[in-house]
């Protein structure tokens, strides 16, 4: 099947960290036999723009074609405003990149388009999927139903796209719950998680931690860029603050825009991944952390709380909570007593999935 692949966001060539759920997706599509085309609409904007968001750097320079994967992304530009004070203009901007877009695929016109991420480029594939009379599925990571849904202006185009859309597809049971609340009716919906494999050369069973109780040293992971306001980077900081009163010496790594081979490293010699988000899909790093063999401490966010140990989820997150919930995964004893990633996490799970889903609106067509 031919798929084009509409996405807000996929690795730059000067920030591989922004979107590899995205290019995870167009691998796993193109290992199931699938030829995959990926555009990457990008908004226009300065380079000092670049600082209101970590998601956004890479943005301003970043070329209107590039590989990535093998895969040759096309990026064209659309005007987008800050907070969205006028989104009918972001959605007349970025339905117009269809000339740009028909001209870069020459003859090549897709059997069905995914977009990852609804808002603004969710417009775009509904324009395209009705231009060449083709299904869409729309995918949601999170933003589009957390924040989305009850903005005051791109609420009701959000709300429109989950109902018009073909399928829609949520990442965690949470989510599509969420939307259920807020009274959204897709045509068709899924849940289908982003899934978690491991290299070899990472790949690690989960060891006790070893070393003299609250006078050693430990290594925290804060698997986030601490600049994004919804991680929560300063109840990370007070959490390890309470672990020194404790006695512990703390040190505490942050994540930005690293490769993911450097961020495995991280995660590998890290005594504790913490996570303390307000809201999350995932996390993604939570499942990375346990297959690189390092304990999760996580608020009650996302999906963890169907794979890690209650001890290790916190729901009313508190420095003092978290800290004791550091502390009981370093004392517990891992190999005695794995976490094991349900095989709904796995790729040969989310393959069959997203086969069944292709297939079924094939033969609806």
């Amino acid at each position: 099947m031919r798929v084009l692949l509409v996405t807000l966001f996929h690795p730059l060539p000067t920030n591989a960290a922004r979107g590899t759920f995205v290019a995870d997706h167009a691998q796993l599509l193109r290992d199931l036999g699938h030829d995959v085309r990926i555009v990457n609409p990008l908004p226009r904007m300065l380079q000092y723009m670049e600082q209101r968001r970590s998601t956004l750097t890479g943005v301003a320079k970043a070329p209107k074609k590039f590989e990535h994967n093998e895969f040759e992304i096309l990026s064209p530009r659309f005007i987008a405003l800050s907070d969205h004070p006028y989104p009918s203009l972001t959605s007349r901007s970025v339905r117009n990149r269809r000339k740009a877009i028909e001209s870069w695929l020459g003859t090549w016109r897709p059997d069905h388009i995914i977009c990852h991420t609804l808002w603004p480029v969710g417009e775009l594939a509904k324009s395209l999927a009705k231009r060449w009379k083709v299904p869409w599925t729309g995918v949601v990571h999170g933003h589009d139903v957390d924040v989305g849904l009850d903005h005051s202006t791109i609420g009701k185009r959000i709300r429109t796209m989950m109902e018009s859309a073909d399928s829609m597809v949520f990442v965690s049971e949470g989510l599509k719950q969420s939307a259920q609340q807020r009274n959204v009716s897709p045509k068709v919906s899924y849940v289908i998680p982003c899934h978690s494999e491991m290299d070899d050369e990472w790949a690690r069973p989960m060891k006790p931690w070893k070393g003299r109780w609250r006078r050693e040293a430990i290594d925290v992971l804060f698997p986030s860029d601490s600049r994004r306001p919804e991680k929560n980077h300063l109840l990370a900081l007070q959490t390890g603050e309470i672990l020194e009163k404790r006695g512990w010496i703390v040190g505490m790594t942050t994540l930005k825009q690293q490769p993911r081979s450097i961020v495995w490293d991280r995660m590998i010699v890290a005594d504790v991944t913490l996570i303390t988000s307000h809201r999350e899909s995932g996390p993604l790093v939570a499942r990375e952390s346990i297959l690189c063999g390092t304990p999760v401490v996580s608020t009650n966010v996302g999906d963890v709380g169907t794979y890690l140990p209650d001890s290790l989820v916190i729901d009313e997150a508190t420095p003092e909570r978290l800290a004791d919930a550091c502390e009981s995964a370093l004392e517990t004893n891992w190999i005695e007593n794995p976490i094991t990633l349900p095989h709904e996490f796995s790729q040969e799970s989310v393959s069959r999935q997203w086969s069944s889903l292709l297939q079924g609106l094939q033969e609806e067509e």
